[in-house]
């Protein structure tokens, strides 16, 4: 679940830094540029977000079906 979240938020703080920076936050004269593709492959890296997210309902379902 940190996982997932910390790519998520990572995104969403990276892709909120370009929006501030406008055009120059493309190039590589900010550093802005690499924090939004490291957001990116750290969302895909280690599986989409998609799958992260079924993981965790699949884990959670399994303990919650659990006999107590």
């Amino acid at each position: 679940m940190a996982k997932l979240y910390a790519a998520e938020t990572a995104f969403e703080v990276a892709h909120e830094s370009l929006q501030v920076h406008g055009g120059i936050g493309y190039t590589k004269e900010l550093p802005v540029e690499r924090y939004f593709r490291d957001a990116v492959f750290m969302m895909i890296g280690g599986g989409t977000s998609e799958i992260k997210s079924f993981i965790i309902e699949r884990e959670v379902y399994q303990e919650m079906s659990r006999p107590s």
